[in-house]
């Protein structure tokens, strides 16, 4: 029998503390302080030389100087032209599920009324401009053109700007023509043939300089930068976050799967695999009390990895370090140990699927079932798979409505309402040995707030006592 492809993470009997089931949940290895240092230059250099550094760059990363950093509109009208109609038909029926998710994710404004003539309100306010990253690499994503770009436009985001790699077999350096026809599907029409770390730093800086004349400004600075990308891409985020608002840093992608000796082995090696096709550096972990099942599961996969089309990528990710089947005592322990791991994608295959979906406090995105694998939220289920990666689904939440939205309280006080409260706001502003905001409400109520001789006086005949 051939060597199996992922190691074991024996968690029975070990009774593990918080910090250590922590600690024994498999990661990838970044090397950030690399990227760090490899990185920081990049965006000093675009804040600096505007288009002139991102063509440069292009050069240098992307090997194409392209000719229209902006794709220009008639790009768009080509693309859709081409573009494949079943594929079409896809990238519709996915927009139009995520748009009807998105439509329900938007939040409502409300009010409190505290007492007369006092009442707190919360506005949600869209960000006015965003800046929409869609990676490259190993593989296209039109997929990310829509999970950025819908729930922004259903939060009434009012400017929204993408910017994506060249494609390779571009000889005029404009981005792969299925990204371009889904962004003309979705009536986003600023588009930059820009990508890596160069253009996080063009959404966060602006950059000056386009085609056909030096001087103009080729992409105005935004907000908000969102989606995913490479260690490059996640690094420069890192650098630019506060500056500019970020969605989150996110690492490399990754599926957590719960099974019991009930599931079907050959669909969770499935599951595994498919999400070790992304990238070497994915992470592919399940999570089983049954030792028994854990081999079935890895027969599977020693026959279906090697026929697999990414077959070397996949086996890299399955049998590196962030990859593992972790074994525990019981049913209870998976879960434990799933929520300690806080996975991005997070399926469950048990017999009582309902039960423990209602245990998960952790996890980017629950798949509820076998007919709910991660590539139907990939692609068409309705939800968003911009999503936690790296265990921050402990206090993270996927891309959504609400990341293109930003509560805002309006406070509504009348006379009355103040009046009330002067004295104790007085009270704990002295506490505080912050005086004068004690003074500053009551200098509307008392004619002399400083003469504390004869404050408490005053307070009285205004009725504030």
């Amino acid at each position: 029998m051939s060597e199996n492809i992922m190691r074991i993470i024996d968690l029975r009997g070990k009774h593990l503390t918080r910090a250590e089931l922590l600690a024994a949940m498999p990661r990838a290895a970044m090397g950030t302080s690399e990227a760090t240092d490899l990185v920081r230059p990049i965006l000093e250099d675009v804040k600096e030389r505007g288009a002139a550094a991102l063509r440069d760059f292009e050069e240098k990363f992307d090997h194409v100087r392209p000719e229209h950093l902006r794709v220009p509109e008639a790009a768009f009208d080509e693309a859709l032209e081409q573009l494949d109609p079943e594929v079409r038909a896809a990238i519709e029926e996915s927009v139009r599920r995520a748009r009807a998710v998105a439509k329900n994710q938007v939040p409502k404004d409300f009010h409190t009324d505290l007492a007369p003539g006092a009442r707190v309100a919360e506005r949600w306010i869209p960000i006015q401009r965003v800046g929409l990253y869609v990676p490259g690499g190993k593989a296209v994503y039109p997929s990310s053109v829509i999970m950025n770009a819908v729930p922004a436009q259903a939060a009434g985001v009012e400017s929204l700007a993408i910017a994506t790699p060249p494609a390779r077999d571009d000889s005029n350096g404009l981005p792969n023509k299925t990204i371009l026809a889904t962004c003309a599907i979705l009536g986003v029409k600023e588009v930059y043939a820009v990508g890596g770390a160069q253009a996080i730093a063009m959404f966060a800086y602006g950059a000056k300089g386009s085609e056909p004349q030096d001087g103009e400004v080729l992409c105005d600075p935004v907000d908000k930068i969102t989606g995913p990308g490479n260690i490059f891409v996640a690094t420069a985020k890192s650098l630019v976050s506060g500056f500019v608002g970020i969605d989150a840093v996110a690492g490399p992608t990754e599926i957590g799967i719960i099974a019991d000796k009930d599931a079907n082995p050959s669909l969770v090696a499935a599951d595994l695999i498919g999400q070790a096709e992304h990238d070497e550096l994915a992470g592919s972990v399940l999570f089983t009390d049954s030792s028994e099942f854990a081999e079935q599961v890895q027969e599977n996969l020693n026959y279906r990895v090697p026929r697999t089309e990414h077959a070397e990528r996949v086996h890299t990710s399955l049998s590196g370090t962030q990859s593992a089947i972790v074994l525990t005592d019981n049913l209870d322990e998976s879960i434990d140990a799933a929520n300690a791991y806080a996975a991005e994608h997070l399926e469950i295959q048990t017999a009582d699927a309902d039960a423990v979906v209602k245990r998960i406090k952790n996890a980017g995105a629950i798949f509820r079932g076998p007919y709910s694998p991660v590539p139907l939220g990939d692609y068409m289920s309705g939800s968003n798979h911009v999503l936690p990666t790296g265990g921050t689904a402990r206090f993270a939440a996927g891309l959504g409505v609400h990341t293109f939205m930003k509560p805002v309280e309006v406070i509504e006080y009348d006379e009355e309402g103040l009046k009330e409260l002067a004295a104790r706001i007085n009270a704990f502003a002295v506490s505080e040995d912050l005086p004068a905001h004690g003074e500053c409400v009551l200098s509307r109520f008392v004619k002399d707030p400083y003469d504390k001789a004869t404050l408490r006086e005053q307070e009285k005949e205004a009725g504030l006592l």
